[in-house]
């Protein structure tokens, strides 16, 4: 009972902390980007610089990162891919990690789903390859369609995503001590989890509006508004999100999940 009362303690914290007001902060003064932008979008009066909290997701593809530069940057957390299948590491993963975590810089790993592997095969591969200091934050699992994949383009019905996706999540959580993190983006989310996994944290991809308008009804706590950032300390471009709430909010939950 005291793991189900600490496993679900983040989750009443955030919720609670972020009202339907602050969640998507909806003054009307003028606030100017917090990093530069190669392509910057246009988001209106609900744009992601009206939060007061960023972080960037990397994988082995930003190349080498200065983790002091990014951390004075004004970052204030990482995504850092980990895993993929049943039998990928990302190479940088583990330099990644380590080198937030001594900027200071608060770390989560994710795992990129694939549906050509069981959710047993990719839990058991993530937990070899992931050590529970690995973990700060909770883990997430990177849950979206990928036409592009060479070996894998199955796509599963509504049902068997969603009971995958849960197997991997009990798997990890039961390991871990952390309820996990649900990555996806607009079209996954509307073919298999509208209405769906509401216990859980969302971070969603919306790179063009708002995701209140794109998201049926899902409330959601990381927003990943742009993949053309300008990260001082990473070269070319980089994902930049949001965190749903205030800064008070985010200490908050970061004390609650760190433990």
């Amino acid at each position: 009972m005291r793991r189900l009362l600490l496993a679900l303690l983040p989750v009443a914290t955030l919720l609670s902390a972020c009202t339907s007001t602050d969640y998507d902060l909806v003054q009307t003064a003028s606030i100017s980007p917090r990093f530069q932008d190669t392509d910057p979008q246009d988001f209106g009066g609900r744009n992601p610089h009206r939060h007061n909290i960023h972080g960037i997701d990397v994988s082995k593809w930003n190349g080498d990162i200065d983790w002091a530069r990014v951390k004075n940057s004004g970052v204030s957390f990482a995504f850092i891919k980990a895993t993929e299948g049943k039998d990928r590491v990302d190479t940088r993963f583990n330099e990644y990690w380590q080198q937030a975590r001594a900027a200071g810089i608060p770390y989560a790993p994710y795992h990129f789903y694939y549906f050509c592997s069981t959710a047993d095969a990719q839990a058991d591969w993530f937990i070899a390859n992931v050590p529970k200091s690995a973990v700060y934050l909770p883990p997430v699992l990177d849950a979206e369609w990928n036409g592009e994949s060479k070996t894998c383009r199955y796509r599963p019905s509504p049902e068997t995503v969603r009971a995958e996706m849960k197997r991997f999540m009990d798997r990890l959580e039961a390991h871990y001590g952390k309820r996990p993190i649900i990555y996806t983006s607009v079209d996954f989310h509307r073919d298999n989890l509208v209405d769906q996994f509401k216990d859980y944290h969302f971070w969603v991809r919306s790179t063009a509006k708002h995701p209140g308008e794109v998201y049926v009804e899902r409330r959601w706590a990381f927003w990943q508004y742009t993949s053309t950032g300008v990260i001082p300390g990473i070269q070319g471009s980089t994902d930049i999100n949001a965190f749903a709430g205030s800064a008070k909010n985010w200490q908050k939950w970061v004390a609650a999940v760190s433990r």
